[in-house]
């Protein structure tokens, strides 16, 4: 893992540094995390949307931390309400389907999951995603309460259900007993 030497001056504001690391000598040695990008704040940002930090001591240095998880759920297509009979119920292969909703953290947990389990079993078995608040009519349909849930079907009929941010091994054992 990269790290950063941070080095605090007394000209910085209490705000930005601790008081105990606010001597010049003091240096410190923190690991890199990539996971928030700060942008500049074009105009047309509406201030505290839900992705952007609500730290005020980070707005009135012109720029925004920007949470960019959202942005990983990309690989496994997702399946809407007019497309949900030729690519689940019809299809020949078993199919896998998560259900989410891109504010529930468990979910995010998952994604990667079933983005892995869909390269692995490439020819084998579709995977699809439905966004919950999108398609509430599917969850509806097949009772889904609690998110994330993941569902096997086969032949048209649901044929497995497994609740909540689960193990990969979990969905494998699943998975294998209908291929």
């Amino acid at each position: 893992m990269a790290s950063a030497t941070v080095t605090f001056s007394p000209i910085m504001s209490p705000v930005s540094a601790p008081p105990f690391l606010s001597h010049p000598r003091i240096s410190l040695t923190l690991p890199e995390f990539r996971g928030l990008k700060i942008k500049s704040r074009p105009a047309s940002v509406v201030p505290f949307s839900r992705s952007v930090s609500r730290d005020p001591r980070l707005h009135g240095r012109g720029g925004l931390v920007v949470c960019e998880a959202q942005e990983t759920a990309v690989d496994v297509a997702p399946v809407k309400e007019d497309a949900w009979q030729s690519l689940v119920l019809d299809c020949e292969l078993p199919v896998l389907v998560e259900f989410w909703a891109p504010w529930c953290g468990p979910c995010r947990m998952i994604h990667p999951v079933v983005d892995e389990l869909s390269k692995d079993y490439t020819g084998k078995l579709k995977c699809y995603k439905v966004n919950t608040d999108e398609c509430p009519n599917i969850a509806t349909r097949y009772g889904i309460r609690s998110i994330p849930t993941v569902m096997i079907f086969k032949n048209g009929e649901k044929k497995e259900a497994v609740v909540g941010a689960v193990p990969k091994s979990t969905l494998i054992s699943c998975i294998e007993r209908f291929l």
